[in-house]
């Protein structure tokens, strides 16, 4: 196990004003001038593949990158998710080289786990015995078993009739409170943003940045496998995933780990694109959707509170952003499943959806090395299932009819 003495020093700093703060300080703004603020380090020991590799292969393999006392880290076994060479979806595609970043392996199905965990062990650091979040539904599940592992009370805000019925069993069962509120995504975070501020409560948003320092795990467990390639896709929500992901390839980067480094690419649904807008725009703040909407839930995100770290992290890695509709993304669910046998949720295939279209708009050329982030199961929202009849053989018979209905099957 790993503790903070293997660094030089480990500091927040805000994006914006460069004002640094304690890594104890329990903040996750900037109080000076109210920005984001990141995560920062300086190791004091040498690290390589060869001490990575002969760890077992979970998101802790990397641990002297993730700056959190080890000591605080109750595990579940996130990370280590597969990276699947997938030659049969690429030539759907329209592309040579398609990887898919499988996500929905991880403890509760999605990529939450591996903040989440990260945070929850900043959380027992500070002594907090009560944790809370808003969401979609992904983190919400994530924090509530999480939190049960580490005995400590949870608190999670959803916005009411607008959480899959998977991610609302699981908030559930690892004996979370809900509160379910009348109101969007956006304004239930503001509202668990000013409580968790009065300090009765942690906050496990992806706003803090602890959060982002284990997402950031998605971009080793890449690179270690196939190394660095030309282009990352990611779905995005809030944004906080992305920029994590361009983080850790930054820092290994930095460390002397890899040479070359990753355009991102920003995938969002056409209701709920508020990252994709400012992009084209040009800008570095989002005008807020005010009433989003896409059958992709997790991703139903209309002010993303890390949209600032995500367009930064477009811009310098000088990216794309794009925005496929509901439509693409079933075709696309359906596409990654039947080629490749693996379930995603909605959000997920919108990773696949935009490379499509990019490459059939001629956009992006088809002999680059993609990966696509698929961040959760399909067991996390099988509630689309009705959405999906176009692309489904699906009867309904007697005993009796049983030999005519293979006949036909058969025939096909």
């Amino acid at each position: 196990m790993i503790c903070i003495d293997i660094y030089h020093s480990i500091h927040l700093t805000c994006i914006n004003c460069g004002e640094v703060f304690p890594p104890n300080a329990v903040l996750y703004t900037c109080p000076r001038c109210g920005s984001l603020l990141e995560v920062r380090y300086e190791l004091r020991v040498g690290v390589s593949w060869s001490i990575f590799r002969s760890r077992p292969f979970t998101m802790w393999r990397y641990r002297e990158l993730i700056p959190v006392d080890t000591r605080y880290v109750v595990s579940l076994g996130e990370g280590g998710t597969p990276l699947y060479r997938a030659e049969k979806l690429a030539r759907w595609v329209g592309v040579k080289r398609l990887y898919l970043k499988f996500e929905g392996a991880n403890p509760t199905g999605s990529f939450k786990d591996r903040g989440v965990c990260v945070g929850i062990a900043k959380a027992l650091e500070c002594g907090a015995r009560v944790v809370a979040c808003a969401s979609t539904g992904n983190t919400a599940a994530s924090v509530a078993a999480y939190s049960a592992r580490a005995g400590v009370k949870c608190v999670l805000f959803l916005p009411e009739g607008k959480v899959a019925p998977g991610k609302l069993f699981q908030a559930l069962l690892h004996g979370a409170t809900v509160i379910e509120l009348n109101c969007n995504f956006d304004e239930a975070l503001r509202l668990v943003l000013k409580l968790c501020g009065r300090g009765c409560m942690y906050l496990l948003n992806s706003v803090n940045p602890w959060r982002l320092e284990g997402q950031k795990s998605i971009a080793y467990e890449i690179a270690d496998v196939i190394g660095v390639p030309d282009y990352v896709v990611v779905p995005v929500g809030n944004g906080g995933n992305i920029s994590a992901i361009w983080k850790g390839f930054r820092e290994l980067h930095d460390l002397g780990l890899v040479g070359e480094l990753p355009r991102m690419i920003a995938a969002q649904a056409t209701g709920a694109a508020p990252i994709v807008k400012a992009f084209r725009a040009g800008k570095v703040t989002v005008d807020p959707v005010n009433e989003p909407e896409t059958i992709a839930t997790a991703i139903r995100i209309g002010n993303p509170v890390n949209a600032p770290k995500a367009l930064k992290a477009l811009y310098e890695s000088r990216g794309l952003a794009e925005a496929v509709s509901d439509y693409e993304i079933l075709e696309a669910q359906v596409a990654i499943a039947r080629y490749e046998g693996i379930g995603v949720e909605p959000a997920s295939a919108t990773s696949v959806a935009v490379l499509r279209k990019l490459v059939h708009e001629g956009v992006l050329e088809p002999d680059a090395t993609y990966v696509c982030v698929l961040t959760g199961h399909a067991l996390k929202d099988p509630s689309v299932v009705d959405y999906l009849s176009k692309w489904v053989e699906r009867y309904r018979c007697g005993v009796g009819d049983i030999h005519y209905i293979l006949e036909t099957v058969l025939r096909k």
